[in-house]
């Protein structure tokens, strides 16, 4: 089987499940595994951990596993924002999962909410301080964040366009704009991208993505994105397995059409 060389990473749940549905996915190109530290509970985490690194064994390959901290988030029902007045995206709850993350092993920490490269910087004390080894990722969230974004990409190890909450700093026509601008300056800077939030967010409930996602997912590559992510379609979503094996589908037709020219940085 042909496997992209652009890299899927998928959400888990925050519930334990059985392995059948997590070995589907990784046998369907699954490569990255994003724990959401928003939800959950580490006792529930340490049985999802062992459980990637068994089957990753049994199948043979690295599944490096990300721990996406959850920062100043404020939860506003179904929905979400952040503490504005927070001094640091860094907060105390995050530096306890980032010691969590540092005694299982975890390859990846990202870092929600950065509004500069003093973010960056903490985490990555913190992960010293832990006696850890770990990667940062630079989750692109705010307006201000594109503005020092230069900055942010000299010092973070990776950078994550999270248009989610992105749209709810900028105009929505601007995201595709945004996106196409830290792209281009990762490239140039050597890092590492991934494109996340709502990709394939329609198969969340259908068995097939839209035409749009579809193009969506393909754009991403053509513009240089090193990883693209699933957040809700695998996390709680009825077809997650079908999810990540189309969008495998999609990512391998796109880098057909490149020409041959594909630069991937590894995760």
């Amino acid at each position: 089987m042909m496997h992209s060389k652009a890299q899927i990473v998928a959400t888990l749940s925050s519930a334990f499940e059985g392995p059948e549905r997590l070995k589907a996915m990784i046998d369907h190109q699954l490569d990255v595994v994003r724990l959401n530290f928003s939800w959950g509970d580490l006792d529930i985490r340490v049985k999802q951990i062992a459980l990637i690194r068994e089957l990753a064994k049994e199948c043979g390959r690295r599944i490096p596993i990300l721990i996406d901290l959850p920062g100043p988030r404020v939860q506003e029902g179904a929905e979400h924002t952040y503490d504005r007045e927070a001094v640091s995206a860094l907060t105390d709850r995050d530096r306890g999962f980032i010691k969590f993350g540092a005694s299982q092993g975890v390859e990846y920490i990202a870092v929600s909410f950065v509004g500069g490269p003093q973010d960056i910087l903490a985490c990555r004390e913190a992960i010293k301080t832990s006696s850890g080894s770990q990667r940062i990722v630079a989750k692109i969230e705010r307006k201000i964040a594109l503005e020092r974004i230069d900055e942010i990409i000299a010092v973070t190890d990776a950078v994550m366009v999270a248009r989610g909450d992105l749209g709810n700093e900028i105009p929505l026509e601007a995201i595709p704009f945004a996106q196409d601008m830290i792209i281009k300056k990762c490239k140039a800077a050597g890092k590492p991208v991934i494109t996340a939030t709502q990709m394939m967010l329609t198969m969340v409930d259908n068995p097939i993505p839209t035409r749009a996602e579809v193009t969506d997912v393909a754009n991403a590559i053509l513009e240089g994105s090193d990883a693209v992510m699933l957040s809700e379609e695998t996390a709680k979503g009825k077809y997650p397995v079908e999810t990540v094996a189309m969008m495998e589908r999609i990512v391998l037709e796109a880098e057909k059409h490149m020409g041959g020219r594909l630069v991937i940085n590894p995760l």
